[in-house]
Protein backbone atom coordinates (compact mmCIF):
# COMPACT_ATOMS: atom_id res chain seq x y z
CA UNK A 1 0.00 0.00 0.00
CA UNK A 2 1.72 3.73 -0.77
CA UNK A 3 2.34 5.86 1.80
CA UNK A 4 0.91 9.08 1.78
CA UNK A 5 3.49 10.99 1.35
CA UNK A 6 4.48 8.75 -1.39
CA UNK A 7 1.02 9.34 -2.90
CA UNK A 8 0.82 12.96 -2.79
CA UNK A 9 4.15 13.42 -4.11
CA UNK A 10 3.67 10.87 -7.07
CA UNK A 11 -0.19 10.91 -8.13
CA UNK A 12 -1.98 14.17 -6.73
CA UNK A 13 1.29 16.96 -7.05
CA UNK A 14 1.16 15.70 -10.78
CA UNK A 15 -2.17 15.56 -11.12
CA UNK A 16 -2.85 19.25 -9.68
CA UNK A 17 0.07 20.86 -12.18
CA UNK A 18 -2.16 19.13 -15.17
CA UNK A 19 -5.33 20.23 -13.87
CA UNK A 20 -5.32 22.75 -11.19
CA UNK A 21 -8.06 23.13 -8.72
CA UNK A 22 -11.04 25.59 -9.13
CA UNK A 23 -9.77 27.71 -5.98
CA UNK A 24 -6.43 28.17 -3.88
CA UNK A 25 -8.40 27.21 -0.76
CA UNK A 26 -11.41 25.41 0.37
CA UNK A 27 -12.83 25.91 3.70
CA UNK A 28 -16.13 25.09 5.63
CA UNK A 29 -18.02 27.65 6.53
CA UNK A 30 -16.71 27.97 10.23
CA UNK A 31 -13.05 28.84 8.35
CA UNK A 32 -12.13 25.25 8.58
CA UNK A 33 -9.19 24.35 5.73
CA UNK A 34 -10.44 21.33 3.97
CA UNK A 35 -7.57 19.51 2.22
CA UNK A 36 -8.23 17.49 -1.46
CA UNK A 37 -8.10 14.26 0.59
CA UNK A 38 -8.15 12.50 4.22
CA UNK A 39 -6.51 9.15 4.94
CA UNK A 40 -5.91 7.34 8.23
CA UNK A 41 -3.15 9.64 9.41
CA UNK A 42 -5.68 12.45 9.96
CA UNK A 43 -6.76 10.09 12.68
CA UNK A 44 -4.85 9.26 16.06
CA UNK A 45 -5.02 5.84 18.22
CA UNK A 46 -6.39 7.77 20.74
CA UNK A 47 -8.92 10.00 18.97
CA UNK A 48 -10.65 5.72 17.43
CA UNK A 49 -10.64 4.90 21.50
CA UNK A 50 -12.52 7.92 22.54
CA UNK A 51 -14.72 9.24 19.53
CA UNK A 52 -15.77 6.13 17.79
CA UNK A 53 -16.97 4.23 20.34
CA UNK A 54 -20.63 2.86 19.95
CA UNK A 55 -23.66 4.57 19.97
CA UNK A 56 -25.53 4.87 23.77
CA UNK A 57 -22.41 5.24 25.41
CA UNK A 58 -20.16 7.61 26.82
CA UNK A 59 -19.04 10.57 25.07
CA UNK A 60 -21.94 9.86 22.70
CA UNK A 61 -20.63 11.26 19.88
CA UNK A 62 -22.06 8.11 17.51
CA UNK A 63 -25.40 9.28 18.97
CA UNK A 64 -27.27 8.76 22.56
CA UNK A 65 -29.12 5.81 21.66
CA UNK A 66 -27.57 1.87 20.55
CA UNK A 67 -30.47 2.01 17.69
CA UNK A 68 -31.38 5.43 16.98
CA UNK A 69 -34.34 5.86 14.22
CA UNK A 70 -34.12 1.48 14.21
CA UNK A 71 -36.12 1.52 17.14
CA UNK A 72 -38.02 5.13 16.71
CA UNK A 73 -38.15 7.60 14.03
CA UNK A 74 -37.17 11.50 14.99
CA UNK A 75 -40.81 13.23 15.47
CA UNK A 76 -41.57 15.17 12.82
CA UNK A 77 -42.38 18.71 14.38
CA UNK A 78 -43.30 21.40 11.87
CA UNK A 79 -43.30 24.43 13.12
CA UNK A 80 -46.28 26.67 13.13
CA UNK A 81 -48.75 29.31 14.16
CA UNK A 82 -50.68 32.40 12.46
CA UNK A 83 -53.38 34.66 12.78
CA UNK A 84 -55.83 33.37 15.79
CA UNK A 85 -55.81 30.09 17.72
CA UNK A 86 -58.69 28.68 15.75
CA UNK A 87 -56.98 29.21 12.58
CA UNK A 88 -53.99 27.69 13.85
CA UNK A 89 -55.93 25.06 15.65
CA UNK A 90 -56.92 23.70 11.76
CA UNK A 91 -53.69 23.67 10.38
CA UNK A 92 -52.79 21.56 13.36
CA UNK A 93 -55.57 18.91 12.72
CA UNK A 94 -54.25 18.99 9.26
CA UNK A 95 -50.64 18.11 9.94
CA UNK A 96 -51.44 15.43 12.68
CA UNK A 97 -53.64 13.60 10.07
CA UNK A 98 -50.57 13.83 6.84
CA UNK A 99 -48.42 12.04 9.33
CA UNK A 100 -46.95 14.84 11.29
CA UNK A 101 -45.74 13.64 14.93
CA UNK A 102 -45.27 16.25 16.99
CA UNK A 103 -46.62 19.85 17.18
CA UNK A 104 -44.51 22.82 17.63
CA UNK A 105 -46.21 26.27 18.41
CA UNK A 106 -44.82 29.69 16.93
CA UNK A 107 -46.37 32.82 18.91
CA UNK A 108 -46.93 36.10 17.14
CA UNK A 109 -44.51 38.99 18.71
CA UNK A 110 -46.95 40.98 20.59
CA UNK A 111 -47.34 37.28 23.14
CA UNK A 112 -43.57 36.80 23.06
CA UNK A 113 -42.93 40.29 24.25
CA UNK A 114 -45.95 40.43 27.26
CA UNK A 115 -48.11 42.21 25.22
CA UNK A 116 -52.07 41.61 25.19
CA UNK A 117 -53.52 41.69 21.38
CA UNK A 118 -55.45 44.82 22.30
CA UNK A 119 -52.51 46.62 23.76
CA UNK A 120 -51.38 49.93 21.50
CA UNK A 121 -47.73 48.40 21.04
CA UNK A 122 -49.32 45.07 19.16
CA UNK A 123 -51.27 47.37 16.60
CA UNK A 124 -50.45 45.77 13.01
CA UNK A 125 -48.02 43.01 14.96
CA UNK A 126 -51.05 40.29 15.99
CA UNK A 127 -51.50 36.90 14.52
CA UNK A 128 -48.22 38.11 11.87
CA UNK A 129 -45.26 36.10 12.56
CA UNK A 130 -47.16 33.33 15.00
CA UNK A 131 -50.58 32.96 16.74
CA UNK A 132 -51.97 35.22 18.80
CA UNK A 133 -52.31 33.57 23.05
CA UNK A 134 -53.36 36.18 25.17
CA UNK A 135 -55.64 34.16 27.28
CA UNK A 136 -56.07 30.87 28.75
CA UNK A 137 -59.23 31.03 26.28
CA UNK A 138 -57.13 31.48 23.40
CA UNK A 139 -54.71 28.31 24.89
CA UNK A 140 -58.12 26.16 24.39
CA UNK A 141 -59.03 27.21 20.46
CA UNK A 142 -55.20 26.41 19.98
CA UNK A 143 -55.55 22.93 21.15
CA UNK A 144 -59.43 22.57 20.94
CA UNK A 145 -60.03 18.42 19.76
CA UNK A 146 -55.98 18.09 20.29
CA UNK A 147 -55.42 15.26 23.03
CA UNK A 148 -52.81 17.04 25.17
CA UNK A 149 -51.74 13.53 26.58
CA UNK A 150 -50.97 12.15 23.36
CA UNK A 151 -49.41 14.78 21.99
CA UNK A 152 -46.13 16.16 22.34
CA UNK A 153 -45.90 19.81 22.04
CA UNK A 154 -42.92 22.60 21.76
CA UNK A 155 -43.67 25.99 22.31
CA UNK A 156 -41.07 28.55 20.76
CA UNK A 157 -41.68 31.44 23.91
CA UNK A 158 -39.53 32.75 25.92
CA UNK A 159 -39.76 35.65 28.38
CA UNK A 160 -43.30 34.96 28.12
CA UNK A 161 -42.51 31.33 28.60
CA UNK A 162 -43.65 30.50 31.92
CA UNK A 163 -46.77 32.20 31.56
CA UNK A 164 -47.88 30.43 28.27
CA UNK A 165 -47.02 27.03 30.44
CA UNK A 166 -48.75 28.04 32.83
CA UNK A 167 -51.79 28.59 30.46
CA UNK A 168 -51.14 25.27 29.02
CA UNK A 169 -51.24 23.61 32.29
CA UNK A 170 -54.65 24.91 33.66
CA UNK A 171 -55.93 23.57 30.19
CA UNK A 172 -54.48 20.17 30.89
CA UNK A 173 -56.36 20.22 34.54
CA UNK A 174 -59.69 21.62 33.46
CA UNK A 175 -59.79 18.36 30.86
CA UNK A 176 -59.10 16.03 33.58
CA UNK A 177 -55.33 15.29 32.59
CA UNK A 178 -52.69 14.65 34.67
CA UNK A 179 -49.65 16.83 34.45
CA UNK A 180 -47.42 13.58 34.86
CA UNK A 181 -48.65 12.32 31.48
CA UNK A 182 -47.84 15.60 29.54
CA UNK A 183 -44.75 15.35 27.33
CA UNK A 184 -43.39 18.62 25.30
CA UNK A 185 -41.05 21.42 25.76
CA UNK A 186 -40.99 25.18 26.47
CA UNK A 187 -37.88 27.10 24.69
CA UNK A 188 -37.52 29.27 27.91
CA UNK A 189 -33.91 30.43 26.65
CA UNK A 190 -33.75 34.08 27.47
CA UNK A 191 -30.24 34.70 27.34
CA UNK A 192 -30.06 34.21 23.29
CA UNK A 193 -32.65 36.60 22.92
CA UNK A 194 -30.13 39.70 24.40
CA UNK A 195 -27.94 38.10 21.50
CA UNK A 196 -30.03 37.46 18.95
CA UNK A 197 -33.57 37.92 18.60
CA UNK A 198 -34.21 40.50 21.08
CA UNK A 199 -37.60 39.46 22.58
CA UNK A 200 -36.83 39.80 25.87
CA UNK A 201 -38.88 41.74 28.71
CA UNK A 202 -36.89 42.14 32.37
CA UNK A 203 -33.38 42.73 32.77
CA UNK A 204 -30.93 39.35 32.48
CA UNK A 205 -30.71 38.85 36.18
CA UNK A 206 -34.45 38.13 37.37
CA UNK A 207 -35.07 37.01 33.62
CA UNK A 208 -32.52 33.65 34.53
CA UNK A 209 -33.86 33.61 37.67
CA UNK A 210 -37.05 32.71 35.92
CA UNK A 211 -35.98 30.19 34.05
CA UNK A 212 -34.56 28.61 36.74
CA UNK A 213 -37.94 28.88 37.97
CA UNK A 214 -39.24 26.77 35.33
CA UNK A 215 -37.06 24.37 35.51
CA UNK A 216 -37.49 23.78 39.84
CA UNK A 217 -40.99 23.66 39.24
CA UNK A 218 -40.78 21.14 36.05
CA UNK A 219 -38.98 18.84 37.86
CA UNK A 220 -41.48 18.88 40.62
CA UNK A 221 -45.21 18.88 38.95
CA UNK A 222 -44.47 18.13 35.46
CA UNK A 223 -41.54 15.76 35.50
CA UNK A 224 -41.86 14.33 31.57
CA UNK A 225 -41.29 17.93 30.37
CA UNK A 226 -38.48 19.72 29.22
CA UNK A 227 -38.36 23.34 31.03
CA UNK A 228 -36.32 24.43 28.71
CA UNK A 229 -34.73 24.07 25.28
CA UNK A 230 -31.15 26.00 25.15
CA UNK A 231 -31.23 27.71 21.22
CA UNK A 232 -28.38 27.78 18.71
CA UNK A 233 -30.70 27.83 15.81
CA UNK A 234 -31.32 31.64 16.37
CA UNK A 235 -27.80 32.49 16.93
CA UNK A 236 -27.05 30.45 13.77
CA UNK A 237 -29.70 32.84 11.86
CA UNK A 238 -28.38 35.92 13.12
CA UNK A 239 -25.26 34.88 11.25
CA UNK A 240 -22.94 33.24 13.64
CA UNK A 241 -20.78 30.07 12.34
CA UNK A 242 -21.15 26.17 13.20
CA UNK A 243 -18.27 26.68 15.89
CA UNK A 244 -19.47 30.31 16.92
CA UNK A 245 -23.62 28.50 17.10
CA UNK A 246 -21.63 25.37 19.60
CA UNK A 247 -19.78 27.44 21.74
CA UNK A 248 -22.44 30.40 22.18
CA UNK A 249 -25.38 27.85 22.54
CA UNK A 250 -22.87 25.88 25.41
CA UNK A 251 -22.34 28.98 26.98
CA UNK A 252 -25.75 29.60 28.07
CA UNK A 253 -26.09 26.14 28.96
CA UNK A 254 -23.47 26.46 31.40
CA UNK A 255 -25.22 29.61 32.71
CA UNK A 256 -28.22 27.52 32.96
CA UNK A 257 -26.84 24.76 34.57
CA UNK A 258 -24.76 26.96 37.56
CA UNK A 259 -28.19 28.94 38.11
CA UNK A 260 -29.79 25.81 38.92
CA UNK A 261 -27.49 24.59 40.96
CA UNK A 262 -27.16 27.92 42.77
CA UNK A 263 -30.95 27.06 43.35
CA UNK A 264 -29.61 23.50 45.15
CA UNK A 265 -31.18 21.28 42.56
CA UNK A 266 -28.89 18.27 42.10
CA UNK A 267 -27.57 18.25 38.86
CA UNK A 268 -28.75 14.19 37.89
CA UNK A 269 -32.23 15.42 39.37
CA UNK A 270 -32.76 18.21 36.29
CA UNK A 271 -30.02 17.52 33.56
CA UNK A 272 -32.07 14.77 31.80
CA UNK A 273 -34.73 17.27 31.17
CA UNK A 274 -32.37 19.91 29.41
CA UNK A 275 -32.98 19.98 25.35
CA UNK A 276 -31.52 21.78 23.16
CA UNK A 277 -32.13 23.54 19.48
CA UNK A 278 -29.73 23.92 16.30
CA UNK A 279 -29.91 24.89 13.00
CA UNK A 280 -28.62 22.90 10.14
CA UNK A 281 -27.23 24.48 7.41
CA UNK A 282 -26.24 23.82 3.62
CA UNK A 283 -22.35 22.43 3.97
CA UNK A 284 -23.61 18.84 4.88
CA UNK A 285 -20.57 17.52 6.35
CA UNK A 286 -20.13 20.11 8.75
CA UNK A 287 -23.55 20.38 9.96
CA UNK A 288 -23.38 16.23 10.56
CA UNK A 289 -19.60 16.87 12.46
CA UNK A 290 -21.25 19.68 14.65
CA UNK A 291 -23.98 17.43 16.13
CA UNK A 292 -21.62 14.58 16.61
CA UNK A 293 -19.05 17.24 18.47
CA UNK A 294 -21.89 18.56 20.14
CA UNK A 295 -22.61 15.68 21.88
CA UNK A 296 -19.19 14.67 22.86
CA UNK A 297 -18.48 17.89 24.46
CA UNK A 298 -21.62 18.49 26.14
CA UNK A 299 -21.32 14.77 27.47
CA UNK A 300 -17.57 16.03 28.52
CA UNK A 301 -19.02 19.59 30.35
CA UNK A 302 -21.66 17.43 32.56
CA UNK A 303 -19.40 14.65 33.47
CA UNK A 304 -16.03 16.57 34.16
CA UNK A 305 -17.39 19.82 34.81
CA UNK A 306 -20.24 19.58 36.44
CA UNK A 307 -19.63 15.89 38.30
CA UNK A 308 -22.85 14.25 36.56
CA UNK A 309 -23.06 10.88 37.50
CA UNK A 310 -26.14 9.58 35.68
CA UNK A 311 -25.61 8.96 31.75
CA UNK A 312 -28.52 10.17 31.11
CA UNK A 313 -27.97 13.67 32.32
CA UNK A 314 -24.84 13.49 29.76
CA UNK A 315 -26.75 12.90 26.50
CA UNK A 316 -27.81 15.99 24.50
CA UNK A 317 -31.08 16.32 23.22
CA UNK A 318 -31.80 18.08 20.17
CA UNK A 319 -34.17 19.23 17.99
CA UNK A 320 -32.74 20.78 14.39
CA UNK A 321 -35.09 23.18 12.35
CA UNK A 322 -34.00 23.59 8.69
CA UNK A 323 -31.91 27.26 8.20
CA UNK A 324 -34.35 30.14 7.64
CA UNK A 325 -31.72 32.33 6.71
CA UNK A 326 -30.62 30.37 3.76
CA UNK A 327 -34.11 30.50 1.70
CA UNK A 328 -34.42 32.98 -1.42
CA UNK A 329 -36.89 35.10 -2.51
CA UNK A 330 -35.31 34.66 -6.09
CA UNK A 331 -36.70 31.14 -7.55
CA UNK A 332 -38.05 30.17 -4.55
CA UNK A 333 -38.33 26.48 -5.74
CA UNK A 334 -34.65 26.11 -5.16
CA UNK A 335 -35.88 26.43 -1.26
CA UNK A 336 -37.23 22.98 -1.35
CA UNK A 337 -33.12 21.05 -2.07
CA UNK A 338 -31.38 23.58 0.19
CA UNK A 339 -34.64 22.35 2.70
CA UNK A 340 -33.63 18.67 1.83
CA UNK A 341 -30.02 18.56 1.96
CA UNK A 342 -29.81 20.31 5.61
CA UNK A 343 -32.77 17.96 6.18
CA UNK A 344 -30.44 15.14 5.71
CA UNK A 345 -27.42 16.57 7.79
CA UNK A 346 -29.96 16.62 10.73
CA UNK A 347 -30.77 13.36 10.42
CA UNK A 348 -27.52 12.13 9.50
CA UNK A 349 -26.18 13.80 12.90
CA UNK A 350 -28.55 12.11 14.95
CA UNK A 351 -31.33 14.32 15.78
CA UNK A 352 -34.29 13.27 18.01
CA UNK A 353 -36.99 15.59 15.92
CA UNK A 354 -36.77 17.93 13.28
CA UNK A 355 -38.80 20.62 11.22
CA UNK A 356 -38.21 21.67 7.82
CA UNK A 357 -38.76 24.87 6.61
CA UNK A 358 -41.56 25.23 3.45
CA UNK A 359 -39.71 27.19 0.27
CA UNK A 360 -42.18 30.13 0.44
CA UNK A 361 -40.80 31.04 3.76
CA UNK A 362 -38.46 33.56 2.36
CA UNK A 363 -42.00 35.04 1.24
CA UNK A 364 -44.42 35.14 3.78
CA UNK A 365 -45.62 32.04 6.27
CA UNK A 366 -46.00 29.11 4.81
CA UNK A 367 -49.34 27.98 2.86
CA UNK A 368 -50.74 25.00 3.37
CA UNK A 369 -49.80 23.41 0.59
CA UNK A 370 -45.77 24.50 1.01
CA UNK A 371 -46.11 23.07 4.60
CA UNK A 372 -46.97 19.66 3.21
CA UNK A 373 -44.27 19.21 0.86
CA UNK A 374 -41.89 20.14 3.95
CA UNK A 375 -43.69 17.56 6.20
CA UNK A 376 -43.20 15.00 2.65
CA UNK A 377 -39.63 15.83 2.79
CA UNK A 378 -39.32 14.31 6.02
CA UNK A 379 -41.06 11.61 5.14
CA UNK A 380 -39.46 10.85 1.96
CA UNK A 381 -35.86 10.69 4.14
CA UNK A 382 -37.92 8.50 6.50
CA UNK A 383 -39.36 5.58 4.43
CA UNK A 384 -37.65 5.93 0.84
CA UNK A 385 -33.63 7.17 2.12
CA UNK A 386 -32.39 4.21 4.21
CA UNK A 387 -30.30 6.53 6.17
CA UNK A 388 -32.00 5.50 9.24
CA UNK A 389 -31.18 1.89 8.75
CA UNK A 390 -27.81 2.32 10.44
CA UNK A 391 -26.71 4.35 13.22
CA UNK A 392 -24.38 7.39 12.24
CA UNK A 393 -23.36 6.39 9.17
CA UNK A 394 -20.94 8.53 7.82
CA UNK A 395 -19.11 7.38 11.79
CA UNK A 396 -15.45 6.60 10.82
CA UNK A 397 -15.47 8.92 7.85
CA UNK A 398 -11.30 10.17 7.40
CA UNK A 399 -12.88 13.43 6.52
CA UNK A 400 -16.02 13.46 8.71
CA UNK A 401 -13.68 12.47 11.90
CA UNK A 402 -10.85 15.10 11.56
CA UNK A 403 -13.72 18.08 10.94
CA UNK A 404 -15.51 16.85 14.12
CA UNK A 405 -12.49 16.94 16.42
CA UNK A 406 -11.90 20.69 14.72
CA UNK A 407 -14.97 21.89 15.26
CA UNK A 408 -14.63 21.27 18.88
CA UNK A 409 -11.23 22.26 19.36
CA UNK A 410 -12.20 25.97 18.12
CA UNK A 411 -15.58 25.87 20.26
CA UNK A 412 -13.75 24.91 23.09
CA UNK A 413 -11.24 28.03 22.63
CA UNK A 414 -14.55 30.25 22.43
CA UNK A 415 -15.34 28.80 25.68
CA UNK A 416 -12.10 29.62 27.21
CA UNK A 417 -12.79 33.11 25.74
CA UNK A 418 -15.97 33.33 27.72
CA UNK A 419 -15.11 31.78 30.91
CA UNK A 420 -12.16 34.63 31.04
CA UNK A 421 -14.46 37.25 30.92
CA UNK A 422 -16.38 36.14 33.46
CA UNK A 423 -19.00 34.09 31.99
CA UNK A 424 -21.66 34.43 29.31
CA UNK A 425 -23.31 36.45 31.32
CA UNK A 426 -21.00 39.13 31.28
CA UNK A 427 -20.01 38.37 27.73
CA UNK A 428 -23.49 39.28 26.49
CA UNK A 429 -23.73 42.23 28.48
CA UNK A 430 -19.80 43.49 27.12
CA UNK A 431 -21.71 42.88 23.64
CA UNK A 432 -18.56 40.27 23.32
CA UNK A 433 -20.88 37.95 21.69
CA UNK A 434 -22.94 39.91 19.68
CA UNK A 435 -19.89 41.44 18.40
CA UNK A 436 -18.51 38.20 16.77
CA UNK A 437 -21.60 37.03 15.69
CA UNK A 438 -21.94 40.75 13.46
CA UNK A 439 -18.54 40.13 12.71
CA UNK A 440 -19.22 36.86 11.00
CA UNK A 441 -22.45 37.70 9.59
CA UNK A 442 -20.63 41.09 7.70
CA UNK A 443 -18.14 38.87 6.19
CA UNK A 444 -20.27 36.25 4.83
CA UNK A 445 -22.58 39.15 3.10
CA UNK A 446 -19.43 40.26 2.14
CA UNK A 447 -18.28 37.35 0.40
CA UNK A 448 -21.86 37.02 -0.93
CA UNK A 449 -21.60 40.51 -2.68
CA UNK A 450 -18.07 40.02 -4.18
CA UNK A 451 -19.01 36.35 -5.53
CA UNK A 452 -16.69 34.30 -4.12
CA UNK A 453 -19.53 32.56 -2.05
CA UNK A 454 -22.25 31.16 -4.66
CA UNK A 455 -25.75 31.51 -3.67
CA UNK A 456 -27.83 29.77 -6.61
CA UNK A 457 -30.48 32.38 -8.34
CA UNK A 458 -29.11 34.97 -6.41
CA UNK A 459 -25.47 36.11 -7.06
CA UNK A 460 -25.28 33.39 -9.84
CA UNK A 461 -27.57 31.33 -12.56
CA UNK A 462 -29.90 34.11 -12.33
CA UNK A 463 -33.42 34.61 -13.56
CA UNK A 464 -34.85 37.34 -15.34
CA UNK A 465 -38.52 35.75 -15.53
CA UNK A 466 -39.97 35.78 -11.85
CA UNK A 467 -41.73 32.82 -10.34
CA UNK A 468 -45.17 34.57 -9.07
CA UNK A 469 -45.73 31.89 -5.57
CA UNK A 470 -49.25 31.80 -3.87
CA UNK A 471 -48.46 32.76 -0.56
CA UNK A 472 -50.20 33.47 3.12
CA UNK A 473 -51.45 36.49 3.88
CA UNK A 474 -52.74 37.67 6.95
CA UNK A 475 -56.02 39.40 6.85
CA UNK A 476 -56.62 42.60 8.89
CA UNK A 477 -59.67 41.73 10.75
CA UNK A 478 -57.98 38.99 12.32
CA UNK A 479 -56.73 41.60 14.63
CA UNK A 480 -60.17 43.02 15.16
CA UNK A 481 -61.66 39.65 15.59
CA UNK A 482 -59.34 39.00 18.35
CA UNK A 483 -59.00 42.22 19.73
CA UNK A 484 -62.86 41.85 20.32
CA UNK A 485 -62.67 38.44 21.71
CA UNK A 486 -60.32 39.15 24.37
CA UNK A 487 -62.39 42.08 25.34
CA UNK A 488 -65.14 39.98 25.74
CA UNK A 489 -62.92 37.49 27.61
CA UNK A 490 -61.68 40.25 30.36
CA UNK A 491 -65.36 41.65 30.26
CA UNK A 492 -66.57 38.36 32.11
CA UNK A 493 -64.55 37.64 34.63
CA UNK A 494 -64.61 37.54 38.16
CA UNK A 495 -62.49 40.95 39.72
CA UNK A 496 -61.96 40.16 43.61
CA UNK A 497 -59.62 36.83 42.73
CA UNK A 498 -57.91 38.62 39.83
CA UNK A 499 -56.93 41.23 41.94
CA UNK A 500 -55.94 38.68 44.64
CA UNK A 501 -53.52 36.52 42.19
CA UNK A 502 -52.00 39.89 40.74
CA UNK A 503 -51.13 41.28 43.90
CA UNK A 504 -49.83 37.85 45.23
CA UNK A 505 -47.44 37.60 42.01
CA UNK A 506 -46.03 40.77 42.69
CA UNK A 507 -45.65 39.75 46.52
CA UNK A 508 -43.47 36.81 45.57
CA UNK A 509 -41.62 38.91 42.77
CA UNK A 510 -40.47 41.23 45.35
CA UNK A 511 -39.79 38.07 47.78
CA UNK A 512 -37.99 36.63 44.71
CA UNK A 513 -39.01 33.31 45.43
CA UNK A 514 -40.53 30.59 42.84
CA UNK A 515 -43.19 32.36 40.35
CA UNK A 516 -44.48 29.75 38.89
CA UNK A 517 -46.94 28.99 41.44
CA UNK A 518 -48.01 32.15 41.77
CA UNK A 519 -48.46 32.54 37.93
CA UNK A 520 -50.32 29.71 37.39
CA UNK A 521 -52.72 30.63 40.04
CA UNK A 522 -52.84 34.45 38.34
CA UNK A 523 -53.62 32.29 34.91
CA UNK A 524 -56.16 30.25 37.20
CA UNK A 525 -57.90 34.03 38.13
CA UNK A 526 -58.51 34.61 34.26
CA UNK A 527 -55.39 37.15 34.34
CA UNK A 528 -53.85 37.70 30.86
CA UNK A 529 -50.44 37.30 29.05
CA UNK A 530 -50.11 41.25 29.72
CA UNK A 531 -51.03 41.51 32.93
CA UNK A 532 -48.74 39.20 34.13
CA UNK A 533 -46.04 40.65 32.77
CA UNK A 534 -46.58 44.28 33.39
CA UNK A 535 -46.71 42.78 36.98
CA UNK A 536 -43.17 41.82 36.64
CA UNK A 537 -42.51 44.81 34.94
CA UNK A 538 -43.37 47.11 37.21
CA UNK A 539 -41.27 44.96 40.01
CA UNK A 540 -37.69 43.68 37.56
CA UNK A 541 -38.23 46.83 34.92
CA UNK A 542 -37.73 46.40 31.62
CA UNK A 543 -34.33 46.09 29.89
CA UNK A 544 -32.67 48.38 27.78
CA UNK A 545 -29.33 47.38 26.25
Amino acid sequence: MLQYETWEKEVLEPFIRRFPERKKEFLTPSKVPVKTVYCSRDLSPFEEERDLSFPGSYPFTRGIYPTLYRGRLWTMRQYAGFGTADETNQRYRKLLKKGQTGLSVAFDLPTQMGLDSNDPMARGEVGRTGVAISSVEDMERLFRDIPLNKVSVSMTINATASILWCMYLYLAEQRGISWKSLQGTIQNDILKEYIARGTYIYPPEPSLSLVVDAIEFGLRYVPAWHPISISGYHIREAGATAVQEMAFTLGNAIAYVEGARKRGLAIDAFAPRISFFFASHNYVLEEVAKFRALRRMWAGLMKERFGAGDPESMKLRFHVQTAGSTLTLQQPLNNIVRVTLQALAAVLGGAQSLHTNAYDEAIALPTEASATIALRTQQILACEAGIGDTVDPLGGSYFLESLTRTLEEKAQQYLLKIQQKGGMLEAIKSGFIQQEIANSAYERQRKIEQGSEILVGVNAFQEKRKVKIPHLKIRPEVEEKQTRRLKAFIRNRESRALIGALRSLKKSARERVNLLPAIYSAVKAHATVGEISSVLREVYGSYRP
